[in-house]
């Protein structure tokens, strides 16, 4: 069973009539820094996946770009 100490940046909780966490609440400031760090997480995905890659000059990326 899930209990508060599973969501530390939760505020409040709306549980149903069971007792059983549905929602939690955050404040906005814990909300941003979620966010943020979500972010974060992909795009360090996305440059671990492409750091074998060769890199584009500016016109080669513009080509690129414009093919269908």
């Amino acid at each position: 069973m899930e209990t508060a100490a599973s969501y530390p940046f939760a505020q409040e909780f709306i549980t149903d009539a069971n007792g059983q966490i549905q929602k939690v609440i955050l404040s906005i400031a814990d909300y941003k820094a979620l966010l943020e760090a979500l972010e974060d997480e992909g795009l360090y995905r996305l440059m671990t996946e492409v750091r074998d890659e060769t890199p584009l000059d500016r016109e080669s990326a513009l080509r690129e770009l414009e093919q269908p």
